[in-house]
Formats: C-alpha cells, sequence, structure tokens
C-alpha cells in the first residue's frame, strides 16, 4: 500500500490531484487528494519509509504490478513543430515506478554507437527483474539526432528513450503505445 501511496504522492509532486473516479480499476489504486496534501506537508511519514512491495515476490506479480495503466497526471504529451504529438511518460517518473513495484531491478547502458557519418547516436539499455523464482531482462535502443542540442545533449536523450523502451517491453507504459491521438 505504501508503494501505490507514493505513486500517488508523485503524481502531486506534478501539481496536479486526481481520484479513483477519474482511473479504472485497471490502473494504480488511488488515494485521497486530501491525504496526499497533508502527508506532503508532514516530515517523517510512513511514506518516507524503504518501499517493499516488490520484495520477496515472484516474477508474475512483479510483471502484473508494471503492466498497469499508468495514470494521466503522470504522462506528458510531446508536440512536434510538424504538428506530430507523442504521448510519453518521463525517464524518472519510470524510475520511480520501477523503485516502488520492482525495487530489485537494474538497469545498464550496453552500448553507445555514434553513426558512420557522426550525425546520430544510439544507445542500447537493458533493464533486469528480479523475482523469488526468476530474473528477466530486456533490451531497447534509442537513437538521437548529434545536432539537436534541445532538452540535453544527445547521449542522454538517446538513453531516456532506451530506457522508457525497455520498460514498455516489461509492460510499464506499454499500453501508451496502444492509444490513438488526436
Amino acid at each position: 500500500m505504501a508503494a501505490r501511496n507514493s505513486l500517488y504522492k508523485l503524481a502531486q509532486s506534478q501539481r496536479r490531484c486526481f481520484s479513483a473516479k477519474q482511473f479504472p480499476s485497471s490502473s494504480y489504486s488511488s488515494f485521497s487528494c486530501n491525504k496526499l496534501q497533508r502527508e506532503e506537508t508532514d516530515f517523517g511519514t510512513q511514506d518516507d519509509a524503504v518501499p517493499t512491495s516488490g520484495l520477496g515476490r515472484p516474477l508474475s506479480d512483479v510483471l502484473k504490478d508494471l503492466s498497469k495503466k499508468v495514470p494521466e497526471p503522470l504522462i506528458r504529451v510531446l508536440k512536434e513543430t510538424d504538428g506530430f504529438s507523442a504521448k510519453y511518460i518521463p525517464w524518472h517518473i519510470l524510475n520511480r515506478i520501477l523503485n516502488l513495484h520492482a525495487p530489485e531491478w537494474s538497469g545498464e547502458v550496453r552500448s553507445i554507437t555514434y553513426s558512420s557519418d557522426g550525425k546520430a547516436v544510439s544507445v542500447v539499455y537493458r533493464i533486469t527483474l528480479y523475482g523469488t523464482d526468476a530474473e528477466i531482462f530486456r533490451e531497447a535502443t534509442g537513437t538521437a539526432s548529434v545536432s539537436d542540442t534541445s532538452y540535453g545533449d544527445p547521449v542522454q536523450k538517446a538513453e531516456a528513450m532506451a530506457f522508457r523502451r525497455a520498460c514498455a517491453r516489461l509492460g510499464l507504459g506499454l499500453h501508451l503505445y496502444h492509444e490513438d491521438i488526436e
């Protein structure tokens, strides 16, 4: 329960408040906005404890938790100049969700490769989840243009993209790849 509460504290820190009525039961369970606001101001609350929802659990339970729909307030929309829009979850939010539901996860950059013409960089990222009965890893790639330096350097962008895609391969945020944007 503390892990779910912390996820909603995270959403609250994004200055948005939501209730159970806004999200189906398949998403992360709801939490009272008033309680969130009160707990944010209290130092040393129970949520300061180390999350343990993923410790000592079978891998299937961890994957089931990660496959739940991420609440809308945690999702961002990237709008390109050509009018194209894409929903995404920032890497730091995904990192926090992994910490809450799969505390034993690990991640690593497997490779950083520049294209032969030096105009693009690709990163391969691996996420490994550990359960009491098994471990599983997924890898994904991300590529960024070297000339595009908005929002950080190209290697950081490629790594964040690869991390998000590896999370999706584990079910975390995968629902965004199946939604249409108007």
